[in-house]
């Protein structure tokens, strides 16, 4: 999801330029997708090089992609990659699908399978490195577009959070390596509400354990009852959003809520950091990926969480 959410400023360049604009993302990233505006189809494609248990190359049926591709006969396809990522299996692919442009960013050398290579300009975010790779391919931006991560308009969810301010806490992950220790979300929880924050917990239809236990009989429990659009809403009306994972981090800086990233420092900055928002990463920054012996997210604390939250209401007002 993260990635499909980062793309979504290079999607609207490359809008400006094509009468559609077809996505082509992973199962993980296609609700995402359909978030993003100015994308016209999703197509859905579970890569054998992609996700922790990925497909095999014949269950991936790579035969029936390619005859996708062929009929829809695509003039230009950009590749969006993040920074530790090879766009070269998927330009392959492209390129037997007959495409007959391609645009990627990549340091290695490419052959003939690239058309436009975009080497990735030091510090760049991810969003910032995709929209460079579609301005070289010939997509600028609209006038007036300021770059940032953004969604399709989310519904009411008033009736889900209450009425008044809140602090959305998101304590699960993607990866379980990843995972925030839940009695230190919990306790995050209960401080938050010692400092008179309401506090709205969210989660997936399969973390509804982990919200409950987070949630106590202190915050409002959400864990399963939204899908992502909702989860946009709810995210977008928060005061802040306190997020164990890069998705929803990324889906709320989308929304322009200030975020409070408790990730993985072993997650990139380039990845990890919410895009055009206000913002506070914990952990060791000086010195991510290190073995510091535990998961990274352990390292934030329940009271870095709330001195973090408080700092971020206090520049935001």
């Amino acid at each position: 999801m993260s990635g499909v959410l980062l793309a979504g400023p290079a999607v609207r360049a490359v809008a400006t330029g094509a009468d559609h604009v077809t996505m082509l993302c992973g199962p993980r990233g296609a609700s995402a997708a359909a978030l993003l505006p100015h994308v016209d189809e999703v197509l859905v494609w579970e890569a054998p090089w992609e996700g922790t248990r990925p497909p095999t190359v014949d269950e991936a049926d790579v035969e029936d992609l390619l005859r996708s591709l062929r009929d829809a006969a695509y003039d230009v396809a950009l590749v969006v990659t993040s920074f530790e990522q090879s766009p070269l299996p998927i330009a392959l692919l492209l390129r037997m699908a007959h495409v007959p442009r391609i645009g990627a960013e990549s340091s290695d050398h490419m052959g003939t399978l690239i058309d436009v290579q975009h080497r990735r300009l030091p510090g760049r975010h991810d969003a910032e490195a995709a929209l460079d790779t579609a301005v070289a391919l010939g997509f600028s931006p609209r006038t007036g577009d300021d770059g940032r991560l953004r969604v399709l308009p989310t519904p009411d969810t008033t009736g889900l959070t209450g009425n008044g301010p809140y602090v959305v806490l998101h304590p699960g992950t993607s990866a379980p390596d990843r995972d925030w220790d839940a009695g230190r979300a919990a306790e995050a929880v209960a401080l938050l509400a010692d400092a008179g924050h309401r506090v709205v917990v969210t989660g997936g239809p399969r973390e509804s354990a982990l919200t409950r236990r987070v949630s106590g009989d202190t915050a409002v429990d959400l864990g399963g009852r939204t899908d992502l659009r909702t989860l946009a809403g709810v995210l977008r009306t928060a005061d802040v959003v306190v997020a164990g994972d890069t998705g929803p981090a990324h889906l709320a800086a989308a929304t322009g809520t200030p975020v409070v990233s408790v990730g993985s420092p072993a997650v990139p900055a380039e990845r990890r950091s919410p895009y055009g928002v206000p913002a506070v990463l914990l952990g060791d920054q000086q010195n991510p990926g290190a073995d510091t012996g535990r998961p990274g997210l352990n390292e934030a604390l329940p009271d870095d969480v709330v001195r973090a939250v408080q700092k971020l209401l206090k520049e935001c007002t």
